[in-house]
């Protein structure tokens, strides 16, 4: 893992936001984009600034508002302020054809951004999806909640939902905010290559909801791997390995 010296802050919209990058001599470089409530010293993002590092390319990291070291408070973050925030710390610091990988709730993200960089002429040189959660508020969310929930939600503007992996909280502004930035509305066209790895033990994202994601992607060469014992995560050693694999064939492609 990079030391502390690698770390810096640049505003957007008045609020500091954390970027560790690593410079490469050839492209394309890699754009990390973590999950909900994930920061970039996660297993994936560290494995992947480890494998930049030997291959000699760029590796961008940086936390969303009210994640890791970034400023900011976790409530007052939606889709449209992340991505805001990744688009700055791209234009920023990236430099060349990039591969973006994204985890989960990043997933969502690298489309998106993917949509915002086409208007500007730029595209990916590839796309790694891991355990994608596109449009999550509306079809994880939204589709889940009891009347209850939704009752609860108008009067306290937060839910609460239990996980395997602890409680995860959910504003109304948030969940309000995703309707402007779905992405399964229609074709989604990349314009490059796109991998796509999911666990099939995923009890956040069912693999199911993966499948259906690929129809919106029929212009793209787009390859899905299934982890038949993966689950959300996908941070075991073979899953890292099977990361670090896939993020290769993109380098040479």
């Amino acid at each position: 893992m990079q030391n502390e010296k690698s770390l810096q802050f640049i505003q957007v919209d008045g609020v500091d936001i954390a970027v560790r990058y690593r410079a490469g001599e050839r492209t394309p470089g890699l754009v990390w984009l973590g999950g909900y409530r994930s920061d970039m010293l996660g297993t994936k993002a560290v494995a992947l600034d480890t494998l930049a590092e030997q291959a000699g390319v760029s590796c961008l990291r940086h936390d969303y508002s009210g994640h890791g070291e970034s400023g900011g408070a976790f409530p007052d973050g939606t889709i449209s302020l992340w991505l805001k925030q990744s688009l700055a710390v791209y234009e920023r610091f990236a430099v060349g054809d990039q591969v973006l990988i994204g985890s989960s709730m990043g997933c969502w993200i690298a489309l998106r951004m993917v949509q915002e960089l086409k208007k500007r002429g730029v595209a990916p040189a590839g796309i790694v999806l891991i355990a994608p959660a596109p449009d999550f508020t509306k079809t994880l969310i939204e589709a889940a909640m009891s009347d209850g929930q939704r009752v609860a939600l108008e009067q306290s503007g937060v839910l609460e939902v239990p996980t395997e992996y602890g409680v995860q909280i959910y504003t109304g502004k948030l969940i309000e905010d995703g309707r402007n930035n779905l992405v399964l509305d229609g074709i989604i066209e990349t314009g490059c290559p796109v991998h796509i790895l999911q666990g099939m033990q995923d009890s956040v994202v069912p693999y199911h909801d993966t499948l259906e994601l690929m129809e919106h992607l029929p212009v793209d060469d787009v390859t899905l791997t299934l982890v038949k014992d993966g689950d959300h995560r996908l941070s075991r050693p073979q899953d890292i390995a099977l990361l670090e694999q896939t993020v290769q064939a993109m380098l040479v492609a």
